[in-house]
C-alpha cells in the first residue's frame, strides 16, 4: 500500500491508537525518505504539539521492536546528557520524543500487518538536502561529533543490531556479485564501466573493514545514516535535533563520518542525472571536519582518526554499489520515481567518488590539520 492510497480516515484511525494530546486538525504526507512513510498530524489545539506518524517498512526493518527499543534507549541516554553536561553549551538541542500507544507500547501493529510509531513534531525546524554555508557544515559536524561523544559511555551491547552487515562492504560486494551473476533482467550489459570501477578499487575499499576485523577499531553506538537532512536546524542554522534513529546500533565511528561527508560535499543531488554538476565542495568538508573533530577528539582513538580518511571514499563507493545492486535486481529495495532511477543514483555516486579520489592528498591534510586544532 503506497502513501497515496492511505486515506485521511485510515490515518485518523491509526492516530486514535496513540496517546496524543489535543485532536487531529489535518494529516498530510511529510518528507522524502526512501524507506518509511511519514505523515504530519497537525493539532486543533494550538497549546498541544503536532505529531509525526510513521509507517515502519517492516520488509527492511524486520525487527520492529528492536528498532523502537534502540531509539528509546538512545533517546533517553541523550536526554539525560543534554540535561546535565551539555545543557548550558547547547541548550537549543532537543531529542526525539516517542509517543506511546494508549496501551503503552512503543509501536502499533494494525489489522493489515503494518507497523506504526509516532513522534512529537519539532516545530520551526528545517533540514537541508544540500548544504549552502560553512556555518551549516560546521554546526552539523559538531552535532554528529557530540552525538557520538554523548553515546561513547553507553554500552553498545544494550542495542540490537537491527540491520546486520548494514555498512559491511564485503557483504555489499557479495550482494552485488550475486546480483551480477544472476542478472535476471539482463541489465549487466548496461553497466560495464561501473563494474570495472568497482573491481579497480575493491581492495582499498575493504581496508576499513579489515581494521575492524583486526581489532583496531572499537564497536561503539553509531547513527549509521548521517545524511545531512537527518539534522534539524532552527532559522539561524543552529542544530535542534538529530533525527531518523532507525539505524542507531553498534558500529564503527568512521561509518558515520563517511556517510555524512557523502551527502555534505556533493554539489549535486544524490540522484543528479547530469554528472557534470557533481563536484566536491572542499570548504564544506573542512568546516564539517573541524566541527566534528572539535567534539569527537574527546574520545577517538588514533586508529579511529585514521579510519575517517578511509570512510570518505568508502561511502559513495558503497552507496553506488547498493544502488547498482538494486537496479540489477529490479529495484526492489529503494523507492524509485522512474525506471532508471537507481542507475542514475549509481552514476551520481560514482562521479562523487571519482571527484573525492582526485583530492586524496588535500582530504588527508584537512583531517590532520583539524585533528591538531582539536587536540590543543
Amino acid at each position: 500500500m503506497s502513501t497515496s492510497n492511505l486515506s485521511t480516515e485510515t490515518i485518523k484511525h491509526i492516530v486514535a491508537n496513540f496517546a496524543i494530546e489535543g485532536a487531529i486538525k489535518a494529516t498530510k504526507p511529510f518528507g522524502s525518505g526512501h524507506i518509511n512513510d511519514t505523515f504530519l498530524i497537525s493539532n486543533t489545539d494550538v497549546t498541544c504539539p503536532d505529531y509525526l506518524l510513521q509507517r515502519i517498512n517492516h520488509h527492511i526493518f524486520k525487527d520492529v521492536e528492536g528498532v523502537v527499543v534502540n531509539i528509546a534507549r538512545v533517546s533517553n541516554h541523550l536526554s539525560t546528557k543534554l540535561q546535565s553536561e551539555f545543557k548550558s553549551e547547547k541548550s537549543v538541542e532537543q531529542v526525539l520524543t516517542l509517543i506511546p500507544t494508549i496501551e503503552g507500547s512503543l509501536f502499533l501493529k494494525d489489522e493489515n500487518g503494518n507497523f506504526w510509531r509516532m513522534y512529537q513534531f519539532i516545530k520551526d525546524s528545517v533540514s537541508y538536502d544540500l548544504v549552502s554555508s560553512t556555518k551549516q557544515a560546521y554546526e552539523g559536524g559538531e552535532a554528529f561529533g557530540r552525538f557520538q561523544l554523548m553515546l561513547a559511555d553507553m554500552d553498545p551491547s544494550l542495542l540490537t543490531e537491527t540491520l546486520v552487515d548494514f555498512h559491511n562492504i564485503k557483504f555489499r560486494l557479495t550482494q552485488f556479485n550475486t546480483a551480477l551473476a544472476e542478472d535476471k533482467l539482463g541489465r549487466a550489459k548496461e553497466v560495464e564501466e561501473e563494474i570495472a570501477l568497482i573491481r579497480e578499487h575493491e581492495d582499498f575499499m575493504c581496508s576499513l573493514y579489515q581494521m575492524g576485523e583486526d581489532g583496531l577499531l572499537p564497536k561503539r553506538i553509531t547513527h549509521n545514516d548521517t545524511k545531512f537532512n537527518n539534522i534539524l536546524f532552527d532559522k539561524d542554522d543552529n542544530v535542534i535535533c538529530i533525527i531518523d534513529l532507525d539505524t542507531v546500533m553498534p558500529g564503527y565511528i568512521a561509518y558515520d563520518f563517511g556517510d555524512a561527508i557523502r551527502s555534505l560535499v556533493n554539489t549535486g543531488e544524490e540522484d543528479e542525472p547530469d554528472i557534470s554538476k557533481i563536484d566536491v565542495n572542499m570548504p564544506l568538508f573542512n568546516s564539517y571536519t573541524k566541527g566534528y573533530l572539535k567534539e569527537a577528539m574527546n574520545f577517538l582513538t588514533p586508529a579511529e582518526v585514521e579510519s575517517l580518511y578511509l570512510a570518505v571514499f568508502l561511502f559513495p563507493y558503497m552507496q553506488a554499489i547498493r544502488f547498482l545492486t538494486d537496479y540489477i535486481q529490479g529495484d526492489t529495495y529503494y523507492k524509485i520515481a522512474y525506471p532508471t532511477h537507481n542507475l542514475v543514483r549509481t552514476r551520481s555516486q560514482f562521479q562523487l567518488f571519482k571527484k573525492l579520489w582526485a583530492q586524496k592528498t588535500v582530504i588527508k591534510q584537512i583531517i590532520e590539520e583539524n585533528k591538531r586544532l582539536a587536540s590543543r
